[in-house]
């Protein structure tokens, strides 16, 4: 909705305040202004002008030269507007002047003749050519004859105003119209509004005489209100008739037409006029279309109707689709002189119907659709009838033709004080709210301690409690709602302990370089169940859209691989993805599938890429077993974790493992198995997928910092030979089991397998660190502690120092 501030100001005082200010109160009143559009913002030295002669241009068809008086001198200006004539009053540019765009106007020769200026079009000062009027559309504008040479343009042609554009919601509909915004801003500034004063002379001769009214659809058409004015003389409306339209984002078309559309602007309530002539029968019946029925509109459509489709007609043929468009074959013309005005209140969901069906939207069926102010209907037809005998010369005839079934009791809510603050967290005295409510002209009466209300019919938003408190808190203040804590033993808001978990594992991967992916929740059933941790009976769709998307999933891990090969597919060849997201492993006691919430990762390519460095490292499994560690150091849980050779449909038979958690599998971890990888056109591809639930289910404690050592530490180095199949894991368990209190740190830095090594065996190093932080340790502690761990790795795993 485009609000002119000029406009406005004839039904509410707003003269001195600042446009920002109003639009600002109005925003944090409950509506919202989008943009403040300063309609003349740049322009100067814009005036009029008189055209005092204007001939052709001797090197140029197109180009006229013209004398035109200015006020103070008489100037010559070239001119290649095909309507510019003489005797015209004009828009001049004067040299000096800055148009839209940034255009200067200087002094120039063209084709060898000396211009002072530029007569301009509507376009050319900023008006967007769909409101220019048709007749100066591919032209110059042409002022009104009583305009005075050399006076300041911009005025006469509305570019003095400035414009406030409101973001209504569908709620909203009263502001559809100037004087509900004129309600809206007389309340916040505790104002009365200025209504209308409708008051014109009526003709000895009856409407009712000159046309017959039958409304065969009560339902969709409860009211509808026909008013006759004879010898109307069509013709261009008034200056200020046609700004106020063009500020509303209305173009002008006659002084007619311009009258409905501004009426439909002011009170909100769409009009349409019909040449009585046209109509031909002297009658008017509303009643549902015939299926396959058809209309061409003003918009010269031919439209095909169906058979609940409301129209109006001559008792003949359809004139008009009630609440949307007019037909072309009763339009008002330049030949008209005596016209029929429609008034009417249509349902809002017929016109809903229509307008969709015929797939044409207007102001018109915009504020049907929303709903229309009952008690507006036959007011708004009263002051078409009296702006058509003001500004067009009509004679009103006497009376109007009516049809009236339409209910206009106001809705009636009753609501105490005490409900209200309760709901608002406030204490507004009841004086305050009766103070509210009569600022915004909604009677109400204090009766008992209660607020009995009459919502007036032009607010169709308020029928409910909920309603009027929402008045009262907005009127009131949002801003002087006070700010609380919310008192219980559970603040909401924070984190749970879990949620907090995951987010310290998502920023743990992403830090590591990984991308976040979000895959789908439903795959297919080959899909469904592959590289499952655990299985249960797949949930399957009733309704699948496809087969690929009918059940839902029990691991990550398909569609991740899915994203690689579509990333690898276009030349990126390494990709680093994880995603957190639930697996579906059977159904609850309620019937409804078990969420079981997963960590997965997959990775392709290149880990370290620096080829200024010449440093290259390919992901391995090592690098994926990395990841899982350092994610487990920082949930805490890195002294529980451990991993295990496993053996898993689809993943490679050497490099796979389980991820155990205290003892219990939690997880994968490996490389896809070389025949899935060239499937899926992969090269080494790894994975992990883990439990997250139950990892993050795991109480920890308190994280504790502790100093800096003041006592030095000792460490020794131990290379075994072992047999091939015993893992390094297990003997770095059997170390850290042995090693004691003391023993603080243990790490693998070798592997050899090869010459001086028997077959079958292996040598595995590893450095062991001893530390005590309270005093400095003595070889002999060192070498008790030493010779223990040497022991348990020669009795428990046959292992034996390498010479």
């Amino acid at each position: 909705m485009l609000v002119s501030t000029k406009w406005l100001n004839e039904y509410v005082n707003i003269k001195g305040i600042d446009p920002a200010e109003l639009a600002e109160k109005i925003t944090r009143s409950g509506i919202e202004v989008d943009s403040i559009i300063h309609r003349g913002e740049g322009l100067s030295n814009i005036v009029v002008g008189y055209v005092k002669e204007c001939i052709k241009h001797p090197e140029a068809d197109k180009l006229n030269i013209c004398q035109v008086d200015v006020g103070e001198e008489t100037t010559q200006i070239i001119c290649g507007a095909p309507n510019v004539a003489e005797g015209q009053k004009v828009i001049v540019a004067r040299p000096g002047a800055v148009l839209p765009g940034g255009i200067k106007i200087k002094k120039a020769k063209l084709r060898g003749e000396e211009s002072n200026g530029m007569i301009c079009s509507l376009q050319e000062l900023g008006i967007e050519g769909k409101l220019v009027p048709k007749a100066y559309a591919e032209g110059i504008y042409v002022l009104p004859q009583d305009a005075v040479p050399g006076e300041d343009a911009l005025p006469l042609i509305g570019l003095d105003d400035t414009v406030l554009e409101f973001d209504l919601t569908p709620n909203r509909s009263d502001a559809l119209s100037m004087l509900g915004v004129a309600y809206e801003v007389g309340a916040i500034l505790s104002q009365g509004i200025a209504l209308p004063n409708i008051s014109f002379k009526e003709a000895d001769e009856k409407a009712g005489e000159l046309l017959k009214l039958r409304v065969e659809a009560a339902n969709d058409n409860p009211m509808y209100v026909a008013k006759v004015v004879k010898n109307v003389k069509v013709e261009e409306s008034p200056l200020w008739l046609q700004n106020y339209l063009m500020a509303a984002g209305v173009r002008p078309h006659n002084n007619v037409v311009d009258i409905t559309n501004y009426v439909l602007m002011e009170y909100g309530q769409p009009l349409h006029a019909f040449d009585y002539d046209r109509i031909g029968t002297g009658e008017i019946v509303v009643r549902h279309a015939e299926e396959g029925e058809k209309i061409t509109t003003l918009d010269d459509t031919e439209r095909t109707l169906k058979a609940h489709n409301l129209v109006i007609t001559n008792g003949k043929e359809p004139i008009a689709l009630a609440g949307v468009m007019g037909g072309a074959n009763s339009e008002v013309h330049d030949g008209t002189t005596t016209v029929v005005i429609e008034s009417a209140y249509f349902a809002p969901s017929s016109v809903r119907t229509t307008s969709k069906e015929v797939g044409l939207r207007s102001d018109a069926s915009t504020r049907f659709e929303k709903g229309v102010d009952p008690n507006r209907v036959a007011d708004a037809a009263e002051r078409a009838a009296q702006m058509m005998a003001e500004i067009a010369g009509g004679e009103v005839l006497s009376g109007s033709v009516i049809f009236d079934q339409l209910d206009k009791t106001a809705e009636r809510i009753t609501i105490s004080p005490d409900y209200i603050n309760s709901r608002l967290g406030m204490k507004i005295s009841m004086d305050e709210m009766l103070s509210i409510l009569e600022r915004l002209q909604i009677p109400t009466d204090a009766v008992n301690g209660q607020l009995v209300i009459d919502a007036p019919t032009r607010r169709q938003d308020l029928r409910i409690k909920e309603d009027i408190i929402e008045e009262i808190a907005r009127m009131h203040g949002y801003d002087e709602i006070p700010k609380t804590l919310p008192v219980s033993e559970s603040i909401p808001g924070g984190l749970t302990p879990y949620q907090a978990k995951r987010r310290i594992a998502r920023q743990f991967l992403e830090g590591a370089g990984l991308y976040q992916a979000i895959t789908y929740s439903l795959t297919s059933k080959a899909q469904s169940q592959a590289f499952a941790l655990e299985t249960a009976p797949v949930t399957e769709l009733l309704m699948p859209m496809s087969e690929e998307r009918s059940v839902l999933r029990q691991s990550l891990v398909p569609h991740l691989l899915e994203a690689v090969t579509y990333n690898v597919a276009r030349r990126i060849d390494s990709v680093a993805l994880y995603e957190t997201g639930s697996v579906f492993l059977g159904t609850e006691e309620d019937g409804l599938p078990k969420e079981v919430e997963h960590l997965s990762v997959v990775i392709t390519g290149k880990w370290v890429d620096q080829p200024w460095q010449g440093e290259t490292k390919k992901v391995d499994f090592f690098v994926v077993k990395g990841i899982v560690e350092g994610l487990m150091d920082r949930l805490g849980l890195a002294h529980l974790v451990a991993f295990e050779q496993a053996v898993i449909d689809g993943m490679h038979p050497g490099r796979t493992a389980s991820i155990l958690l205290d003892g219990e599998r939690v997880g994968l971890i490996g490389q896809i198995h070389p025949t899935e990888q060239k499937k899926r056109d992969l090269k080494e591809t790894y994975v992990m997928e883990m439990n997250l639930s139950k990892v993050l289910s795991v109480e920890t404690e308190e994280l504790l910092y502790q100093p800096v050592p003041r006592f030095p530490s000792i460490s020794r180095d131990i290379a075994l030979v072992v047999a091939s199949e015993t893992s390094a894991g297990t003997l770095a368990q059997i170390i850290r089991q042995a090693g004691g209190k003391l023993l603080k740190d243990v790490k693998l830095f070798d592997l050899y397998e090869g010459d001086n090594v028997e077959d079958g065996k292996k040598s595995i190093a590893f450095s062991l660190t001893y530390f005590d932080p309270e005093r400095t340790l003595t070889d002999e502690e060192v070498v008790k502690a030493h010779e223990k761990v040497l022991s348990a790795l020669t009795n428990e795993a046959g292992a034996q120092l390498r010479g």
